[in-house]
């Protein structure tokens, strides 16, 4: 029983496809000083209008947690871009055929895709300065995504894409 509740942990903890974030941020700005925040009001997410309410209900609920407030004279406003492409498909099968007789030898050899390539979508969330128009935190992330899942697994992976983006921002206690 307990090899068999050992490799069920496995193949989900394989299962659970990862996010990469990659982070930047103005050494010279005190991020302390940043509690209000807005979002920018012609913001284009590239998301739909129902995936866009559930990034920005995430984000609004891992700031508030974190004690910032949404405000409508924000120290900070926040801007969010997408982009989804297909990454490249690695798994392949060889298929080759050969043959040779005294010295001459010759083949072919091709490589058949397996399955389908999956897709992955970058989130590049901007704070820029409500005063001065400055970016001072910008934070990159790269997951995969299932175009066709369903509401709540949506629900839950950018939930899970939020936490890992804010996870390293300097001022929020983890």
């Amino acid at each position: 029983m307990k090899r068999f509740f050992s490799i069920i942990m496995l193949i989900s903890f394989v299962s659970c496809a990862p996010i990469y974030v990659n982070y930047d941020y103005d050494k010279a700005v005190d991020l302390s000083k940043y509690k209000t925040y807005q979002y920018f009001g012609d913001m284009e997410t590239g998301l739909s209008e129902l995936d866009t309410k559930r990034l920005l209900d995430a984000i609004d609920t891992k700031l508030k947690a974190n004690g910032f407030t949404i405000s409508d004279n924000p120290d900070f406003l926040i801007d969010i871009k997408t982009a989804e492409f297909r990454n490249p498909q690695r798994e392949t099968v060889g298929v080759g055929v050969g043959g040779g007789g005294g010295n001459v030898g010759g083949g072919i050899s091709i490589g058949l895709p397996i399955g389908q390539s999956s897709m992955s979508r970058e989130i590049v969330f901007d704070f820029v300065d409500a005063s001065n128009k400055q970016l001072f935190w910008q934070a990159k992330s790269e997951a995969s995504f299932n175009p066709r899942a369903e509401p709540i697994k949506r629900e839950e992976r950018f939930a899970a894409i939020v936490e890992k983006v804010f996870k390293k921002y300097p001022t929020l206690a983890n």
